[in-house]
């Protein structure tokens, strides 16, 4: 068997990778929420991940060019990200681990914002509140797991969730990879999260390589049985497959927020990219294990299908031009982005002022007039 390969009979798949709607058995209890969507959503879905493949190039490029310090690539997880990233609500709290681009574009994020962190000229990133409640990044492997039950926990505590009004009721959803769930912090998040029946989604993208270390060593056992494990339901769908995640994310956001607790989704995909821009893939895997996911690409299905709805040549023609637009004006902006002014390190680190803080900022104030009395001595 090839690494990864999905077993249908235990995995959620609605559109296969020749663009067919043929739902897996285990793709039964998502079919009615399937049928709210129409052809309108899935071309906004094929919009998105067509021009966050081509920000992920672009952001590639100014990284080898060295004007990023570092990238953290997507390319193959658009599905999972823009499939469950549509499938929240505006009030819903999102809280990505590093690498889901997508699923803050789902938000409105300006993916400026993420090349500016990683550009070195910001310290946090952006306000969530500019962004639909899409937290910041976390480069801790797994601490945004606590981070989301807690949350989740204050909202179902703050009656914010439960009441019956789905328009209204709030969720979280929390991402992390497969790497992760080897993380003590993952487990605790789930242990709290059941025990007090915390509205919050687990959603795991298994891309199979913590950096080089292959999934098989990290776990014997599929990933999505931990959920059971804790006491909440765990599904496994198709990652590359956007219809499956959008349906079975929303199923459970909406599962979650009327009160039934949290859910755990394994989305297997894969990392088609390195793992950051300072790894090398070749060292660990194989061209053929590239390939057959090559061949499952996420954008290449959704694009199959809609074509054979009878989308028109002048859609996709349209929207190579605007992602050649988008990865262009990425480009241009984040070289226009300024250098931070340095006091700013002082400016958040408490929600009033600190005495211990302002000492600081002066000291450092005059540290910097010592150079100017030098240079006029």
């Amino acid at each position: 068997m090839t690494t990864g390969e999905l077993a249908p009979d235990d995995t959620v798949v609605i559109l296969t990778p020749e663009g067919r709607i043929e739902p897996s058995p285990a793709a039964e209890p998502y079919l009615e929420r399937l049928a709210t969507a129409d052809d309108e959503l899935w071309r906004q879905a094929f919009r998105q991940m067509t021009l966050v493949r081509a920000f992920d190039r672009e952001a590639t490029n100014l990284q080898r060019q060295g004007e990023l310090a570092l990238y953290v690539p997507l390319e193959g997880q658009e599905a999972a990200q823009i499939g469950s990233g549509l499938a929240t609500r505006p009030q819903d709290a999102i809280f990505p681990s590093y690498r889901e681009h997508a699923v803050g574009f789902t938000r409105g994020l300006d993916l400026v914002n993420v090349l500016a962190l990683l550009r070195g000229v910001t310290n946090a990133g952006w306000d969530p509140a500019d962004a639909q409640n899409f937290r910041n990044y976390v480069l801790v492997i797994g601490s945004q797991t606590l981070h989301a039950t807690g949350y989740a926990m204050g909202q179902k505590f703050d009656g914010a969730t439960g009441t019956g009004n789905l328009e209204q009721d709030e969720a979280s959803i929390v991402y992390f990879g497969d790497g992760a769930t080897s993380q003590g912090d993952v487990s605790e998040a789930l242990v709290f999260a059941r025990s007090f029946e915390s509205p919050l989604v687990f959603f795991l993208q298994n891309n199979h390589w913590a950096i080089s270390v292959p999934v098989e060593v990290q776990s014997p056992t599929p990933l999505h049985r931990r959920g059971a494990g804790f006491g909440m339901p765990g599904i496994r769908i198709d990652g590359n497959d956007v219809m499956a995640s959008w349906a079975v994310t929303g199923h459970h956001l909406d599962a979650a927020r009327s009160g039934e607790g949290p859910a755990f989704i394994e989305a297997l995909t894969y990392r088609m990219g390195a793992h950051t821009t300072s790894d090398d893939p070749t060292k660990y895997r194989t061209r053929e294990e590239e390939q057959y996911w090559r061949d499952r690409d996420p954008i290449a299905r959704l694009d199959a299908y809609l074509r054979a709805q009878g989308e028109d040549a002048s859609f996709f023609d349209s929207l190579a031009e605007e992602a050649r637009d988008f990865a262009a004006d990425v480009r241009k902006r984040t070289l226009e982005l300024p250098n931070p002014d340095p006091l700013q390190v002082f400016a958040h680190p408490y929600a009033e002022p600190h005495a211990v803080v302002e000492a600081q900022r002066e000291a450092y104030l005059d540290f910097e007039a010592s150079f100017d009395e030098e240079a006029t001595a």
